[in-house]
């Protein structure tokens, strides 16, 4: 994807391939949903975890308790 965002059309297209057909008055929204959702991925593609270990090296139950009730 460009840019320049998903097009209609190409919505429509990729869609097709997938084995989705859309509707011809959903193209303009399905395009729209996936530009906002590249903007979000992009977004979270620049950001630096340096060290954050990946998730599944936490262990919920060796994790201390101090918070106070």
């Amino acid at each position: 994807m460009s840019s320049a965002g998903l097009t209609p059309p190409e919505a429509a297209r990729w869609a097709a391939r997938a084995g989705l057909p859309l509707p011809d008055d959903r193209h303009s929204v399905v395009a729209a949903t996936a530009d906002h959702i590249h903007s979000v991925v992009a977004v979270l593609r620049e950001l630096d975890f340096g060290d954050t270990p990946p998730a599944g090296a936490f262990r919920a139950e060796e994790g201390k308790h101090d918070a106070a009730l």
